[in-house]
């Protein structure tokens, strides 16, 4: 058995429940499984919820916080064929599911930093599906940024084929991904010092919400035709369904990815409303992982850098890191960089199982089987609460108060 350092979750009271230990066990290498070297990881609001037990997010006690990370392989197990060490890799959320299967509210429950040991670790063990090729172009800062947030927006804006943003369509959205495909981007934020930057990163127009409430009409106004944007990816829900419905044209779509915004506007919306807007509404939880191979091959093909913080916070910083998401102080994704913890994996023997070319498994090798989840109840009121924090993290990038992303955004 070895050892490594890593930031684990003693309970869930908030900020004083991460704790840095030494003695975090790495098991020996079963024959699917893969040693990582995590370089960097990559926080997401849903791991400032877990670790104030906000919204019935159970964890395993003494989990490794995060699901967000970046590195490279150490040493593979003698079954797993489709990586090798030295190969680039990021981390999957939710490794049990099949590659092409839709991930579930109770799958994101039961991945990495929640049920399964995540990436705020220099060192770890991995089942081979839980990792991806990382794009080539990428740094592993930039890399561990893509997990969660970056998968789901790659869904909501491709993973309907016949509605995919491209040249001509309005999006609804602040995404580099809709402005590769050569859609039109309308953007919202909060302020006119993160509209400089949104527009620095290529949108082609940014609405200020907290001056202009009535956003949709503007969006609508600003799309070629006046007939509305393409494809919404709204992250607000229930407070920015009104709007995003009076963004959208006729026979578009509103890709629903979280219900960060809070408590609903005073218009209700209902199922009416779609048809009378005759627009498609389509839930988004994260991605598969075949969709996110497509993802990451498109951001090398289209050499699309992710934004993120202006500050990187190194291993020793992570308590830190997550005051400063939770004082909504940063304007992208947090990193933080995990190459600077030079402790290696520690072991009794004294050897470095990181040098390791293959260990020899010391467990008999099982199918991988989904981790057990911690019993929770799954009513509607709590699914809808999950989504507020568990998912996907098109959040509040910007930094704006909690839980409220920037309104939805569009593609002409």
């Amino acid at each position: 058995m070895h050892a490594s350092r890593a930031w684990i979750l003693e309970g869930q009271q908030g900020l004083s429940s991460l704790r840095l230990i030494d003695d975090k066990s790495v098991p020996s290498l079963g024959a699917h499984d893969v040693l990582v070297r995590i370089h960097a990881a990559s926080l997401n609001h849903r791991d400032l919820a877990i670790a104030k037990g906000a919204h019935s997010l159970v964890i395993n006690p003494n989990v490794v916080a995060a699901s967000d990370g970046a590195g490279i392989v150490e040493s593979v197990g003698p079954q797993v064929q489709d990586f090798q060490p030295g190969d680039r890799v990021c981390t999957y959320m939710v490794p049990h599911k099949p590659e092409s299967e839709p991930v579930t509210f109770a799958d994101i429950g039961s991945g990495l930093g929640q049920q399964v040991d995540g990436t705020l670790r220099p060192y770890a063990v991995f089942h081979q599906t839980a990792l991806v090729k990382m794009p080539s172009s990428l740094s592993f800062v930039e890399a561990s940024t893509l997990t969660c947030a970056a998968l789901t927006a790659w869904n909501a804006l491709f993973g309907l084929s016949s509605r995919a943003p491209k040249k001509g369509m309005s999006c609804w959205y602040r995404g580099q991904f809709a402005l590769a495909a050569g859609a039109t981007v309308i953007a919202t934020t909060s302020s006119d010092t993160k509209a400089q930057r949104l527009q620095a990163l290529g949108a082609h127009h940014v609405l200020n919400y907290r001056r202009n409430p009535k956003w949709g009409e503007s969006a609508r106004q600003l799309t070629p035709d006046g007939k509305g944007v393409h494809l919404v990816v709204d992250v607000g829900g229930l407070s920015t369904a009104s709007q995003s419905l009076k963004a959208v044209r006729p026979e578009g779509v509103i890709a629903m990815t979280g219900l960060l915004g809070g408590a609903p506007d005073s218009n209700v919306n209902t199922l009416i409303d779609c048809l009378v807007n005759l627009c498609t509404v389509r839930g988004v939880l994260l991605g598969t992982r075949q969709q996110f191979e497509e993802m990451n091959q498109f951001i090398e093909e289209h050499r699309i850098q992710p934004a993120i913080d202006d500050r990187v916070f190194g291993f020793e910083e992570v308590e830190e890191a997550y005051r400063y998401m939770d004082e909504q102080r940063h304007f992208s994704k947090l990193p933080t960089d995990n190459s600077a913890d030079h402790s290696g994996i520690a072991s009794s023997s004294g050897a470095d199982l990181g040098a390791a070319a293959g260990p020899t498994s010391t467990r008999a090798d099982k199918p991988w089987k989904p981790p057990v989840v911690r019993q929770q109840s799954w009513s509607n009121e709590d699914q809808k609460h999950e989504l507020q924090t568990r998912l996907l993290d098109l959040e509040d990038e910007e930094g704006d108060r909690p839980g409220f992303s920037e309104a939805p955004a569009g593609v002409h």
